[in-house]
């Protein structure tokens, strides 16, 4: 069985194009269910932060409208609680030893956009995890996260490469709209990134190699299914 590094961001609000401090976090439904499918799969899921700190979610996706009906964002919030433990004292990413793990999966929400994107020890464990061939998994808006595997010279360690992320039709018409300070789709093409996006609200999966992304939250399942079949080969 695999060891796998959950990377999950550990911003609570997201600074707006007009200076206004959007409340945000990690999305429910992209953690719960990618969580949940991996350790059902009888691997090991370690969480990891930036700096050790206790990630918060996104109180918009533990809405029923948001988390596609009541039930399921009860159980949201019954899988949460039972991590609480897990999620009170994660992993700090400087700490991470990249030896003992086999994957990293990146799940989103708008939180990344904060701070995994600029994470210099995320980007350090993200460009050793390439160069070794290692799973690589961000979805929704965790592929914000590669960002940050760019080294002094500006080099992108993901430059080339094919993926998918949270598209901008998705975040003008379903995200934080206009008044968002910057697009993760842009980002990723302007530093060399491939992006290939599907209809919008569609799961959507891309596997390059070591690099298997997703387009939003509902392709989170179906992310962790293709880092299932990545850790079988």
């Amino acid at each position: 069985m695999a060891n796998i590094l959950m990377v999950v961001s550990a911003a609570d609000s997201l600074t707006m194009r007009d200076g206004s401090e959007h409340p945000t976090g990690y999305w429910a439904e992209e953690l719960v269910v990618s969580h949940q499918t991996l350790l059902s799969a009888g691997h090991t899921v370690h969480i990891a932060t930036p700096g050790g700190a206790k990630p918060t979610v996104d109180e918009v996706s533990l809405a029923a409208e948001s988390a596609g009906g009541q039930d399921r964002a009860d159980s949201f919030r019954k899988y949460l609680s039972g991590l609480d433990t897990e999620l009170s004292a994660p992993l700090a990413l400087a700490n991470v030893e990249l030896s003992g793990y086999d994957a990293i999966v990146l799940p989103g929400g708008h939180g990344p956009m904060t701070d995994l994107y600029r994470d210099a020890d995320l980007g350090k464990l993200l460009a050793a995890a390439n160069t070794a061939g290692k799973v690589i998994a961000p979805f929704c808006h965790g592929p914000a996260g590669l960002l940050s595997a760019t080294d002094d010279a500006g080099t992108f360690a993901f430059a080339g490469r094919r993926l998918t992320v949270f598209t901008n039709e998705e975040e003008l018409n379903g995200g934080t709209g206009a008044n968002t300070p910057w697009f993760v789709e842009d980002a990723l093409k302007d530093k060399g990134a491939i992006i290939e996006n599907a209809a919008a609200w569609t799961s959507h999966v891309v596997r390059d190699g070591n690099l298997i992304s997703g387009q939003n939250p509902q392709s989170s399942e179906d992310v962790a299914k293709e880092v299932l079949k990545a850790l079988a080969e």
